[in-house]
């Protein structure tokens, strides 16, 4: 049960912080935007899931 808690954290963190960059963010030169989509995804992911998992209870 508390995977799926953890689990849950990280997918909505990637989802407010994709969506707030891909709506926010300009194309630009050196990266395109979905380079950046993308390294926000997995930043967020990771830091919502180890943030939910080392900040429980057990």
């Amino acid at each position: 049960m508390g995977c799926l808690k953890h689990l849950t954290n990280g997918i909505v963190s990637l989802l407010i912080s994709v969506g707030i960059t891909v709506a926010f963010a300009e194309e630009g030169e050196e990266y395109s935007l979905t380079d950046v989509a993308l390294s926000v995804a997995i930043a967020a992911f990771f830091s919502g899931l180890f943030t939910s998992y080392f900040a429980a209870d057990s």
